[in-house]
């Protein structure tokens, strides 16, 4: 029998896997809509093409004794039309399958990816290059388009994991410099001096609901011009990401009118390593930045003031020397000869448990993949790009292309009266919004809220 090469998790990629449930099975989708309808035989040309160029996404997931680790495969993917609910459960411990799905379903081609083999980044360069081989071969005019992202997809190596490159104590800090793509987070200068001590979180407010029957995600998609919003965000002198989440925090509140005279909000942000440390890999290379409010205690709270204060909260924590002191600190944790020796089954607890307790600090969750330049040859033929995750709490994520903006809100629950005063919001300051709500059950197939 031939030798599979493997790779053990890095620490994110463990925390996926732990951390899973059947309401949240840790999978994310990265949609392109085109300005035709797909073309199955032709998109799956394109995904062999471009599969073969992705030893990473070869892999799949197994267990050890100490760990599970990612181990090279000869599956190839199929290329279906899309019939199961938004980000469905992958990965299947009683089941050896490939760790992304490639679908369609008219002008739309998605590809969902188990979070514990790669990030939204990673996935975006995969879908990039599907996407270019795609039109190569349905429009002669974007061939060029082909090779544009191959210098990144050329080496994504299964055994490329940029945390214990830059993080484990044998590997020095390597010198720091902003790669040509830049991220939501780098529109506001980071390299803050510190103004204030890291604060003690204490736990934040829980939104709660009635759960969907089936476990699916319940998912609705503002799309609205990005020239506002961003306008909105540098009148505050804050990132799009902070505004929006500011924004979110109160349309939370709005909504749900939580009882007491103070009461606290807490976001996890993640933040793209690779703009501070230098990666080609297509693995999970993030970190997530904790910041909160408390709404009635003395301050001002409005959406300006809420955001301005979780910009100073985000600068301070998301600087390139604060991460890598966090990093470093988890990276020789995980590498402790008693937690090394700990049976994988414990280690899963453990971790579950460790979730647990930073789930009680958080009220949403946000995630913005920022601005997508795509290669000018096959930028005409898409239309829009999307980007949105499974939930164990109402949260949304930001992808904007060709001008627009797509805020994907999931949620584990049936209501949806946060998004619509999102969408209240929105229009109170002229911003145009439109709304897209797949249906979640037969009973909302008449009475689903839009939001409007």
């Amino acid at each position: 029998m031939t030798h599979q090469p493997w790779e053990r998790l890095d620490n994110a990629s463990n925390i996926f896997l732990a951390a899973r449930t059947d309401s949240d099975p840790k999978v994310f989708r990265v949609t392109a809509e085109l300005k035709h309808n797909v073309d199955q035989a032709i998109l799956q040309q394109a995904v062999d093409e471009v599969y073969d160029r992705y030893p990473l996404y070869h892999a799949v997931l197994r267990r050890g004794v100490f760990w599970h680790y990612l181990q090279d495969s000869t599956l190839r993917p199929e290329v279906t039309t899309e019939q199961l609910p938004t980000c469905a459960p992958i990965y299947d411990s009683g089941r050896r399958t490939l760790l992304f799905r490639v679908t369609h379903y008219r002008q739309r081609i998605n590809l969902e990816v188990f979070h514990a083999l790669s990030d939204g980044t990673g996935a975006l360069w995969f879908l990039t290059d599907v996407i270019a081989a795609y039109l190569q071969r349905h429009d002669p005019q974007p061939a060029e388009a082909s090779t544009e992202n191959q210098q990144t997809s050329l080496i994504q190596e299964l055994t490329r994991d940029s945390f214990a490159e830059y993080f484990r104590p044998k590997h020095p800090s390597k010198k720091r410099a902003r790669p040509p793509w830049k991220t939501d987070t780098t529109e506001t200068d980071l390299r803050q001096p510190k103004t204030r001590k890291t604060t003690y979180f204490k736990g934040a407010y829980r939104i709660k609901g009635t759960r969907t029957p089936d476990h699916r995600t319940r998912l609705i998609e503002l799309t609205v011009p990005a020239k506002p919003i961003l306008a909105l965000a540098h009148g505050e002198s804050v990132s799009p990401t902070i505004y929006l989440t500011a924004m979110f925090f109160e349309a939370l509140r709005t909504a749900a009118q939580p009882v007491g005279q103070s009461m606290t909000y807490g976001a996890s942000i993640p933040v793209n390593l690779r703009q501070f440390f230098p990666s080609t890999s297509a693995r999970n290379f993030f970190a997530t930045v904790r910041i909160e409010h408390t709404y009635g205690s003395g301050d001002n709270d409005g959406v300006g003031c809420v955001a301005r204060h979780l910009e100073q909260q985000f600068r301070t924590k998301a600087t390139p020397e604060a991460l890598e002191t966090k990093l470093r600190r988890f990276s020789r944790f995980e590498r402790m000869v008693a937690v090394r020796v700990v049976p994988r089954q414990i280690k899963d607890v453990l971790l579950r448990w460790i979730n647990w307790g930073n789930n009680r600090g958080l009220t949403v969750a946000v995630s913005n993949l920022g601005r997508v330049n795509l290669p000018d040859p096959i930028e005409p033929f898409v239309h829009r790009m999307a980007f949105h995750v499974t939930a164990v709490r109402p949260q949304f994520c930001v992808m904007t292309h060709a001008g627009m903006m797509t805020i994907s809100f999931t949620s584990p629950y049936v209501e949806t009266d946060h998004v619509r005063e999102f969408a209240r919001h929105l229009r109170s300051l002229g911003v145009p919004v439109s709304v897209a709500a797949p249906r979640v059950t037969e009973e909302h197939l008449a009475s689903v809220d839009e939001a409007q």
